[in-house]
């Protein structure tokens, strides 16, 4: 029998799939526990159209976070920190405090956590940081650490 699982299950298949099973499998199991529906014409139909819909939903949501990309690898954040005599930051600078800057200085509002840093930065100076905006979809930004003017 042909079913559409509507669910992920282990050991015969993942959401959205559709598989043949056993007549008494589907029955008996799937059916019943609405893990599945039966793959009739109009079920067919209906799971096309939402494949498609989910292309073209997942198609638009990568364009946006393209734009936002090539705004983000533009943009360049200057963040103002105390330093002492020798040229050394007082703290470090995070993912939360770059996201910050960016909103207030770009207009450009993102997720703290979108930000990849692999230890926050402590040194005066310019530095490039990842900015993770979709599954493939990545932008380098300029983040640039000026000295605290008192």
């Amino acid at each position: 029998m042909k079913v559409i699982l509507l669910q992920d299950v282990k050991g015969t298949g993942t959401k959205g799939q559709i598989i043949n099973v056993s007549d008494g499998h589907a029955k008996n199991f799937l059916l019943p526990k609405k893990l599945a529906a039966e793959a009739t014409k109009a079920a067919l139909n209906e799971w096309e159209k939402e494949k498609k819909t989910a292309e073209h939903k997942r198609q638009s949501e990568v364009s946006t976070a393209q734009e936002l990309a090539s705004r983000i690898e533009s943009a360049v954040v200057k963040i103002p920190m105390k330093v002492g005599e020798n040229g050394k930051m007082f703290g470090s600078v995070g993912a939360k405090e770059i996201a910050a800057a960016l909103s207030s200085q770009s207009g450009i509002d993102i997720d703290r956590k979108k930000v990849v840093l692999d230890e926050a930065i402590k040194q005066v100076g310019e530095k490039k940081v990842t900015v993770k905006l979709y599954a493939d979809v990545s932008a380098k930004l300029t983040v640039e650490i000026v000295p605290e003017e008192s």
